[in-house]
């Protein structure tokens, strides 16, 4: 028996938000403040899509100058740069706006009956700049919204999407698809157990890179989740 899609939940930042790769630019910003070399770039996209904090400290581990006292405490510095940065993106910058279809498409999914939900690495202040700068705080087609500081473990872990489940009366994680565009993203859609977990094709990663997670599918823009999902409910008992 099929189950059908009750709950879809999108990355904000390169899946529902256009934010041209700020979140890898101004976290290398940080990293150069702090006296680290531009080499340190590539650690960086390995760790995007995961929260923050974590990535910071999954980054410092693996440098070469890695000390546990001294890197908690240059790793804080770090993320209270970084902070400072985004929240001074956020407030100034007139591109951030939605993506192509986002709000067409989260309409379409509500009207077959789907919720939409948004998560994000960001901290819940942070993304409430983002979502005020594209006009969509409290926005009627989005049913919840979690970030990362919300909950013990963000990406990729499950728990921003099953707090998602929980909260909404989802009865299922498999009753549940997740959409974004890091490897972060398609991991946690798995470990929380969702029907799909679909990579979006975006700036920060190439398909080949998204492949590597073994998404269910990878996507080229967010519309084309329509029929996938129509043919997903078309095997559905009424």
């Amino acid at each position: 028996m099929n189950t059908p899609i009750k709950l879809a939940v999108f990355d904000m930042a390169e899946t529902a938000i256009k934010n041209d790769k700020v979140v890898p630019g101004l976290l290398l910003k940080a990293f150069l403040q702090h006296g680290f070399e531009a080499q340190i770039n590539e650690a960086i996209h390995e760790q995007m899509g995961y929260a923050i904090p974590e990535a910071i400290k999954q980054i410092l581990t693996s440098h070469t100058t890695y000390q546990p006292d001294f890197s908690e405490l240059i790793g804080g510095k770090i993320y209270a740069t970084y902070k400072a940065e985004i929240k001074k993106y956020c407030r100034s910058n007139p591109e951030i706006s939605p993506e192509e279809d986002a709000l067409e498409v989260f309409e379409t999914l509500q009207q077959l009956g789907i919720k939409i939900g948004i998560n994000t690495n960001f901290d819940r202040e942070t993304a409430n700049l983002l979502l005020e700068q594209v006009g969509w705080k409290d926005h009627p087609l989005i049913d919840i919204i979690v970030c990362s500081d919300e909950v013990c473990k963000g990406r990729p872990h499950p728990e921003m999407i099953l707090q998602m489940i929980a909260a909404l009366g989802i009865g299922s994680p498999s009753e549940t698809i997740k959409l974004g565009g890091t490897l972060a993203d398609i991991l946690e859609g798995q470990q929380s157990g969702c029907l799909m977990s679909i990579g979006i094709f975006n700036p920060n990663f190439s398909k080949t890179e998204l492949l590597k997670a073994h998404p269910t599918h990878i996507l080229d823009s967010l519309f084309e989740i329509i029929p996938i999902v129509e043919r997903e409910l078309s095997k559905s008992p009424e």
